[in-house]
């Protein structure tokens, strides 16, 4: 069973559920962005990404992120609360098996979960 966090209005996390779909692999969507994570949830995903810095786990061009005063040079808990507090910073889609996580971006890296 894969859990993606999703956004369908994303074209790499539609294209990402449908490699999922597409090879009959059960999947749990969480839509994030109606159902936002809270911030322990982001933190588990980080260290299910292999304890990436934050930063590479969010959409640092996101007009928001500015907007915020947010830097890529901040410390991993100030951008977990800002990803907890504003879910359209997170990068997606992100995929978790097994308490293993990969980011869809290229759709292609979920393939190591099928």
């Amino acid at each position: 069973m894969i859990t993606l966090w999703h956004n369908p209005h994303c074209s790499k996390s539609r294209q990402t559920l449908a490699l999922i779909e597409a090879a009959g692999v059960d999947v749990t969507v969480r839509l994030y962005l109606q159902d936002a994570p809270k911030i322990e949830e982001i933190a588990q995903m980080r260290r299910a990404l292999g304890d990436l810095p934050a930063i590479k786990m969010m959409r640092s061009g996101e007009k928001l992120f500015k907007e915020l005063g947010l830097r890529k040079d901040m410390d991993d808990d100030t951008l977990l609360a800002a990803m907890a507090a504003n879910p359209i910073l997170i990068e997606r889609p992100i995929a978790l098996k097994d308490g293993q996580a990969v980011i869809g971006r290229p759709p292609e890296a979920v393939e190591v979960m099928l």
